[in-house]
């Protein structure tokens, strides 16, 4: 692949670890300003809503300008937008900044919209593959680098991240190409920044479907990811640091099955994109429904071990598919819109996962733990029923996919 193509890696790599720096963070922080659990829920609301809206309208504009323009301007947003939050003396400064990132936070989209500039359709499960594993080894790293900063303040966090976020941003303004020529730029009135593509881009043949099956499988993997943390921490009684080392060994199977084990089932044993992205939601499911069944570390962590596998297929053969069944002067548009779904996922998956967990029961757990008084040891059972649910719903969305699969194979390759 060009040189590019690994330039771009490198930027999303960069980029995915100035957010992982502030996924252990946010709650934290959020209760450094003496916010309920309510208030602090909308820091990570606020950020998937603003992005929902902000997504596909910097991937409309990138159509229609370029794309290195507005990957500049929304990394100078993270920069700004984190700067801000780890000198925040106020709440409301706090959730601006937020905001500010939110509504900046659409690079994901550019960045996927140049990787289809430069490939080929028969190179492009390939090289969104690579592109998810840059992700994936920034979601391995970022954790890491997390706790160093943790060590000065929780809103050194946000300082780092945006320090992390200026390296990304002299990258693409000093290294990076414009890979969408003139001439395949689209050309459409000003005002026209495609926020009605939020609806009617769910009616592009073959688009619509994938997006729709995005928002789905976001919204039960947030829901896992909201419940899996206290799972492992309180139910299974294990800390931070060995927590710290399960997300690192999530992170290099998702790297290399996204490096390696995609290009084995593309090219030797020849199974189609539509076909992986079937056997990752089944893995996906199966583990989801597993990993609550038996509270006992081992187990746990060798159902999750399978997870991280299989998990690692689902979103690179998304973006493909999408990619495929889309026209070279949209590659921008549908891209945004895909990542504006899997934003609002990400706002809505938490909430319905805090609403099947026992709050009463946890927090009387959580004051007992406090005191040193006896633990109920069904008092955190509730922290299953996500994992359970996710499961479920994961395999509801498979039987979706398969029952759809006419609507967005893309035939030239099937």
């Amino acid at each position: 692949m060009r040189s590019t193509f690994w330039i771009v890696a490198l930027i999303n790599f960069i980029n995915a670890l100035s957010f992982t720096i502030l996924i252990p963070t946010i709650y934290i922080y959020g209760k450094q300003f003496h916010l309920n659990e309510f208030e602090t829920s909308l820091l990570f609301s606020i950020y998937s809503i603003a992005q929902f809206f902000a997504t596909p309208i910097i991937g409309k504009l990138s159509d229609r300008f370029g794309r290195k323009p507005l990957l500049i301007i929304s990394l100078l947003g993270t920069v700004v937008a984190n700067t801000l939050a780890g000198t925040a003396t106020t709440a409301g400064m706090l959730f601006f900044a937020r905001f500010l990132d939110g509504v900046t936070g659409g690079n994901i989209s550019v960045a996927q919209a140049i990787i289809t500039d430069i490939t080929t359709p028969e190179e492009r499960v390939k090289g969104f593959g690579v592109f998810g594993a840059a992700l994936g080894l920034g979601f391995v790293v970022g954790p890491i680098l997390s706790l160093m900063a943790q060590q000065r303040s929780i809103g050194t966090s946000f300082l780092a991240s945006a320090g992390i976020a200026v390296i990304a941003l002299t990258l693409t303004i000093f290294r990076l190409p414009e890979t969408l020529p003139v001439a395949k730029r689209q050309v459409s009135k000003l005002w026209d920044l495609g926020l009605d593509k939020l609806i009617s881009g769910l009616r592009i043949p073959g688009v619509g479907m994938l997006v729709f099956l995005n928002f789905l499988t976001g919204t039960t993997f947030t829901m896992f990811t909201f419940a899996f943390q206290p799972y492992y921490l309180k139910v299974l009684g294990q800390d931070n640091k060995s927590l710290t080392m399960l997300f690192f060994a999530f992170g290099v199977l998702g790297v290399f099955m996204q490096t390696q084990g995609i290009k084995v089932l593309t090219d030797r044993w020849k199974i189609s994109t539509v076909r992986i992205l079937f056997l990752g939601l089944f893995f996906r499911s199966l583990c989801f429904g597993l990993m609550p069944i038996f509270p006992v570390l081992g187990y746990f962590v060798a159902v999750g071990l399978l997870f991280a596998v299989f998990n690692s297929l689902v979103q690179p053969t998304i973006s493909t598919l999408v990619s495929l069944n889309t026209q070279p002067g949209e590659q921008g548009m549908t891209a945004g819109l895909n990542a504006s779904y899997l934003s609002i996922a990400n706002g809505i998956g938490p909430v319905l996962a805090g609403l099947m967990i026992d709050q009463q029961a946890t927090r009387l757990a959580e004051m007992a733990e406090l005191t040193g008084a006896k633990i109920d040891p069904q008092s955190y059972a509730s922290y299953a029923y996500p994992l359970y649910a996710a499961g479920i719903l994961t395999f509801l969305v498979l039987l979706l996919a398969v029952r759809s699969q006419k609507q967005y194979a893309p035939k030239p390759m099937e």
